[in-house]
């Protein structure tokens, strides 16, 4: 007697098909479980056992065979549970032979036979509608599966109902996909008083999508000005929804299947080590930057955070992707995301000016800023100081704008983008993201412009990639002004933000209108 279910093995956020064979044959009564199964899959043989005890049934007396094919395919989790108990029962009879014909299955099983709650209900209920499938998920994760689209989703609660069901004794309901979670709960930009250069960066940012950070004393609102990045960036489309929401699936982060279109917000500890930023682990899990995939990464407190792990952050902002090697496989997350940095001037905090000023200034803001390496700096586009906020700031009122306005400008600008992509038939739809000919295309920079980009880089203060990324932020200051191509202005407003004098405390940004 033999049985076949499918169930799915995660690689990423990629669900892999895999197939439950059971048989039974004559011999000694033992349970193998064979098909390169972690520690979590060979304990499934104890808890479908015990969840069958828990039904009132045993297992039959006999030597029983359940390979997890294809067999050299590591599998990893405790949802492999039900495909397996169903694989059993149809072998048994207690099921008919083909009512799983078309269904693959996820779920981990309790010991009286109730079916729990795992991660990923999301990914492979996608992934068994592009098998032509339905999915058997516990109940828990049926409002998540239902957001699949055209899948068939069948959410159980326990093993007795799943029999019930295909004996058509009990039919179970389709589930409804969950609650689409208001995305308007965010910081306003109006709390911020004072700090209008900082806020116009801030703009500058969200409508090109570019790299982030804030270098000032404590108190000056770095960390409040980072919060309120999100609600100036739009919804996520249906897409990106997709992408983010099957990567936070995989990281068991969707509470009844609640969704929200809010851009995500992360902000690890400084603690967080390199497999905690970028992903690994054991079960090569996804990590910081693969979790605000489509959204916004904060570092707080950067200098702070373990070289290698800023380091291993260089290869995700250039290639929007994380690649976990491992011996036996590799797993890729997206990790297109916006990486805003704050940091104070010194370890001491207010750098060597001012009250409270550091005394062994410069050399301890040298020392302290050293600790982040001249590439992963070379990669944030804005560089912006942030000066200490006077008690004159905070007498004045709030101000006129917020954050309402200042997104309706950003909303404009990528409609430009956008606009500009999709005449092109496949442009980079973010300034952020263009390169070569057609960064040059759509920069369309005037003579004045060019020869003051091109006396920046002979000075000194521009690498090439700093080339490009000052280009790409130029063309986003326009886009914010509504102009066709590129002028001066937007050229020396860009190179403000960029680092023009290595090994000065600061960065000594250039000044507009200044000569190089």
């Amino acid at each position: 007697m033999a049985a076949r279910v499918v169930t799915l093995a995660f690689s990423g956020v990629e669900a892999v098909r895999v197939d439950v064979q059971v048989q039974f044959t004559s011999g000694e009564s033992k349970f193998f479980l064979v098909g390169m199964g972690d520690k979590a899959v060979s304990e499934s043989r104890e808890r479908v056992r015990a969840a069958f005890v828990g039904m009132g049934l045993a297992l039959p007396a006999k030597r029983i065979i359940a390979n997890l094919a294809p067999a050299d395919l590591p599998k990893e989790g405790s949802h492999y549970d039900l495909p397996i108990a169903l694989a059993i029962m149809a072998a048994m009879g207690i099921i008919p032979p083909d009512a799983l014909d078309d269904w693959a299955a996820v779920g981990e099983l309790a010991l009286d036979g109730r079916i729990t709650p795992v991660a990923g209900a999301l990914p492979a209920a996608v992934a068994a509608g592009g098998l032509g499938l339905g999915l058997i998920c516990p109940e828990a994760c049926g409002p998540e599966a239902a957001w699949a689209g055209e899948t068939r989703v069948l959410a159980a609660p326990s093993l007795i109902a799943l029999v019930n069901h295909f004996r058509g004794t009990q039919i179970l309901s389709p589930p409804s996909p969950g609650q689409m979670l208001d995305d308007n709960l965010v910081p306003d930009l109006r709390d911020v008083k004072g700090q209008e250069n900082a806020k116009r960066a801030l703009e500058i940012a969200a409508a090109g999508g570019h790299n982030l950070s804030f270098i000032g004393p404590p108190g000056s609102g770095k960390s409040m000005m980072a919060a309120r990045l999100p609600g100036l960036l739009p919804p996520l489309t249906p897409e990106e929804l997709l992408q983010t929401s099957m990567i936070h699936s995989v990281a068991g982060l969707i509470a009844r299947g609640q969704l929200t279109r809010a851009r995500p917000f992360r902000s690890p500890h400084h603690s967080a080590s390199m497999a905690a930023l970028t992903g690994g682990g054991l079960k090569a899990k996804p990590g910081e930057v693969s979790l605000a995939h489509n959204g916004v990464l904060f570092l707080d407190e950067l200098p702070e955070f373990g070289t290698q792990a800023l380091d291993s952050l260089r290869q995700p902002l250039e290639t929007g992707e994380v690649v976990v090697a491992r011996a036996n496989a590799h797993v890729r997350y997206p990790a297109r995301f916006q990486l805003v940095a704050a940091m104070n001037p010194c370890r001491c905090g207010h750098g060597g000016a001012g009250r409270g000023a550091c005394g062994r200034a410069p050399r301890c803001q040298t020392d302290y800023q050293g600790r982040i390496s001249g590439p992963l700096m070379d990669r944030i586009d804005l560089q912006v100081e942030v000066p200490p906020v006077t008690a004159a700031d905070l007498a004045l009122p709030a101000p006129t704008e917020g954050t309402v306005e200042a997104s309706a400008r950003v909303a404009q600008a990528r409609g430009l983008q956008m606009a500009r992509a999709a005449g092109a038939g496949g442009g980079a739809p973010l300034n952020a993201q263009a390169e070569g000919d057609w960064l040059e295309t759509i920069a369309d920079l005037d003579p004045p412009a060019r020869a003051l980009l091109s006396r920046a880089a002979e000075a000194g203060g521009l690498s090439a990639r700093g080339w490009t990324r000052t280009l790409r932020l130029a063309r986003t200051i326009a886009d914010l002004e509504g102009s066709g191509g590129v002028r001066r202005v937007h050229v020396a407003e860009a190179l403000i933000y960029r680092r023009i004098a290595p090994g000065t405390s600061m960065g000594a940004p250039l000044r507009a209108g200044s000569e190089l």
